[in-house]
Formats: structure tokens, C-alpha cells, sequence
């Protein structure tokens, strides 16, 4: 149950990181507006790009915990019967 938690909130901040900073959100920011500086930085294509980044790093990993769950997953066949001990003498033969 917890990895497929944590596939979830990956997957979330994942996508999260990929779409907010190319949208109007990211241009609107209180602490970007109050300081030019930073605001100037923070608009830069670069830095979007690395938070971009960060995103599909967060996706993949979601997927990689996802693959992880699935691959674990006991399979749905029927096991196979228990293997024999190999006889250590051959069988009785009653036949004369």
C-alpha cells in the first residue's frame, strides 16, 4: 500500500513541476513580484526548464515505483507441484 502512496504523490508533484512554470501562476508569484531580482530570474526559460526537469525526474520515478508493485505482484498461475527428491536406490523389483 505505501509504494503505490508513493507512486501516487510522485506522479503529483511530478506533473505539478512540469506544468507550473510555463503557466501565469508562475509569472504571478508574491515573493517574484515584491523583489525584481528575483522575479527576473525566476521567468528566465532556464530556470523553468530545470523545474521542468525536476518534474519528469519525479515522473519517473513514480514509474519506477509503479513497476516495482506490479513486477512484485504474485502471479495468478498455479505454482508448480514439489520436485521429487532424486532416489538414492533404484525402486524394488519384485520380478525374478
Amino acid at each position: 500500500m505505501m509504494p503505490l502512496l508513493l507512486a501516487a504523490f510522485f506522479l503529483e508533484v511530478g506533473f505539478v513541476l512540469v506544468v507550473v512554470p510555463w503557466s501565469s501562476y508562475w509569472d504571478r508569484n508574491f515573493f517574484a513580484q515584491s523583489w525584481p531580482p528575483l522575479h527576473a530570474v525566476l521567468t528566465s526559460n532556464y530556470v523553468r526548464g530545470a523545474v521542468s526537469g525536476l518534474g519528469v525526474v519525479n515522473v519517473l520515478a513514480a514509474v519506477g515505483e509503479l513497476a516495482e508493485v506490479f513486477s512484485d505482484r504474485p502471479s495468478t498461475q498455479a505454482a508448480p507441484g514439489p520436485i521429487a527428491p532424486p532416489a538414492s536406490e533404484p525402486p524394488f523389483d519384485s520380478r525374478p
